[in-house]
């Protein structure tokens, strides 16, 4: 069974940064999928970011020339590097991990959620 495990979250002024961490606990690591989502507080939860297995990036618009996910993750691990934060970022932050080819195919796994604060 896949476990991600978050960490990273916390209160930040408007205007500076943060990064995210999420490790990956599996036999084996094959994701096809695996990045961010997030969920303010009222609102439903949405797309952050994710990777591909090809290593193909997807932003949502309001992470576009904000938010990272760095090219030199360590092994089993997705970071997000969030610049420029601003108070409407605040939000819980989710990791998650679809599975591929050859276990768990297209199967969903989540953090437990850390939470981003941004202050004004």
């Amino acid at each position: 069974q896949v476990q991600l495990v978050e960490s990273g979250g916390g209160l930040v002024e408007a205007g500076g940064s943060l990064t995210l961490s999420c490790k990956v606990s599996t036999s084996i690591f094959r994701p096809d999928r695996m990045g961010w989502y997030r969920q303010a507080s009222g609102k439903q939860r949405e797309l952050v970011a994710y990777f591909t297995v090809g290593g193909t990036r997807t932003y949502a618009d309001f992470a576009k020339g904000r938010f990272t996910i760095p090219r030199d993750n360590a092994r089993n691990t997705v970071s997000l590097e969030m610049n420029g934060l601003k108070p409407e970022d605040t939000a819980i932050y989710y990791c998650y991990y679809r599975g591929g080819r050859p276990f768990d195919v297209l199967k969903e796994f989540w953090g437990q959620g850390t939470q981003v604060t941004v202050s004004s």
